[in-house]
């Protein structure tokens, strides 16, 4: 008899708590309140008063809200993974058996790594701990929002009444915008943006918690290969994609070799003139069942392969190829940068290399931007990897110093391994046209350059005004998603077609002082 007994009551938590933590008791307590004084007078009220409270205790309802065994993240005071869990298998089971509705949201922060090198962990901490709080503000107080990783977060909402896909994206919008407020540090305003995956528990691929918060994170993976600030809510071609990753790494050196992964270019643009002025040789994998793999799955597994001086090769091939292609159609492309990793940089034959496949393909030196990362320059890099940059600028190409401004490279350094251009990275340029700091930030770059004779470009631009106001302050070029997104060959083509045939009837946007 007891087991049976445990059962109803284990089925009767379920099906209760839910509703007495839910919207439905705060939308009818004012009319139970009234309908027990009117049957029942005082006592009846007290009755109800002091029963409510002993019912729910009974339900474990203050347990579910509390908490208080499960480990806590020491700098948020969040669940951890474990705890969420739980929460995760015990909401689930509670929406099931009630008939209520859940989702499970996980957020990431865009470029964590880069925010914690550029500002130190002291403000990367500080930046976790404000943006938790945004969360905690957006939900409500019986949701429960866990620290999954050092810039990763779950939520998973208390089951309600109503909440399907719309409510859903509309929630995950809202926390989006909470998150991307600028935060203040220390004196000067810091952005920062977010991917969010969702899963509506109706959706999740199996009845347990941790395959709900397994396809939220699959969601969140789809948003962030998209892009910055990216949401999505978890489908079954997701699940498939997904469960597709893990044999990646034995598929890689066949992809590399058979072609699969090819460059992909996105335009650069001159803001005095408006005219392309080069391409971004930029690698993707077009996988003949997957489809589109985005970066950041396959590039760490070329990297664990030690296949990345491979793929330079490749890409510098598909830029050269491009180059000659655009000159047969008779479009104006001066030059395409081609990201070398640090393994090739280590090469000593590279530049031997690289001459020769100029004169395999009959272009001058000056139409290869080669580019490199902040951080080779500040990892104390080897006396090969110094001659090789050297030597490829003596020789012509352009050295474009990439993601400017997350490295902190010395001047000393900049001339050492003569560096003709730099890319301003895009968190110094993201909703500058609407923050006075963040232009403070861009004009001193830029001034810098000016002073020290080095033409710049500005990356991730995204709006009309970033651009308008990148021009005005006098910066030379821009790339990004507000310009073109990274496209195959074949399609640039029609683009700067198009990109052309808009500059007839279109004023230049002048810089300030002229």
């Amino acid at each position: 008899m007891t087991k049976p007994l445990s059962q109803t009551l284990a089925n009767v938590r379920k099906r209760v708590v839910p509703v007495l933590l839910g919207p439905p008791l705060l939308a009818f307590l004012p009319a139970l309140t009234l309908a027990t004084f009117w049957m029942g007078g005082e006592a009846a009220l007290i009755l109800l008063a002091l029963g409510l409270p002993l019912a729910l205790g009974a339900c474990g309802g203050f347990a579910q809200l509390r908490r208080p065994g499960q480990p806590r993240d020491r700098l948020t005071g969040m669940l951890l993974r474990d705890g969420f869990e739980e929460v995760a298998n015990d909401t689930y089971d509670s929406a099931e058996q009630s008939g209520l509705r859940s989702a499970i949201f996980m957020i990431e922060l865009d470029d964590f790594k880069d925010l914690a090198q550029r500002h130190g962990q002291e403000t990367a901490d500080m930046l976790v701990n404000r943006c938790g709080e945004r969360i905690l503000s957006i939900l409500r107080p019986q949701d429960s929002v866990a620290r999954i990783s050092d810039s990763r977060f779950g939520a998973c909402l208390t089951p309600v009444l109503q909440m399907d896909l719309e409510l859903a994206i509309q929630l995950a919008g809202r926390l989006q915008t909470a998150l991307e407020e600028p935060i203040s540090v220390d004196g000067m305003s810091v952005y920062v943006t977010a991917s969010i995956g969702f899963c509506l528990h109706t959706r999740a691929p199996k009845p347990a918690g941790c395959d709900w918060i397994n396809a939220a994170t699959t969601a969140l993976m789809d948003a962030q290969s998209s892009g910055p600030s990216g949401i999505r809510a978890f489908t079954e071609e997701m699940d498939r994609r997904g469960k597709a990753r893990g044999s990646i790494k034995e598929e890689i050196t066949t992809a590399l070799e058979n072609g699969h992964i090819q460059a992909w270019f996105q335009p650069q643009v001159c803001t005095n003139t408006g005219r392309v002025s080069g391409f971004e040789a930029l690698a993707r994998w077009q996988h003949p069942v997957r489809g589109m793999i985005p970066p950041m799955s396959f590039l760490p597994a070329l990297e664990e392969a030690g296949l990345m001086e491979r793929l330079s090769e490749i890409m510098l091939y598909n830029a050269l190829t491009a180059l000659k292609a655009w000159d047969a159609a008779g479009l104006s492309v001066p030059s395409v940068g081609v990201n070398f990793a640090t393994d090739e940089l280590r090469n000593p034959k590279l530049v031997e290399r690289i001459r020769w496949e100029f004169e395999r393909f009959d272009l001058t030196p000056d139409r290869l931007s080669i580019e490199i990362l902040e951080t080779v320059m500040t990892d104390q890099p080897d006396d090969t990897i110094v001659r090789n940059i050297a030597a490829l600028g003596e020789m012509g190409c352009g050295i474009d110093l990439d993601d400017f401004g997350t490295g902190h490279a010395s001047i000393a350094a900049v001339q050492r391994f003569r560096v003709s251009r730099i890319k301003v990275d895009r968190s110094f340029v993201m909703k500058a046209d609407r923050d006075p700091e963040q232009q403070k930030l861009i004009a001193a770059i830029l001034t810098m350059a000016e002073r020290l004779d080095l033409a710049t470009l500005a990356e991730g631009v995204e709006t009309v005004g970033e651009h308008a106001l990148l021009a005005q302050l006098g910066c030379d070029h821009v790339q990004g998603f507000g310009i073109g997104r990274p496209m195959p060959f074949d399609q640039t083509l029609d683009w700067i077609a198009a990109h052309e045939a808009k500059l007839q009837d279109a004023p230049a946007i002048g810089r300030q002082g002229q």
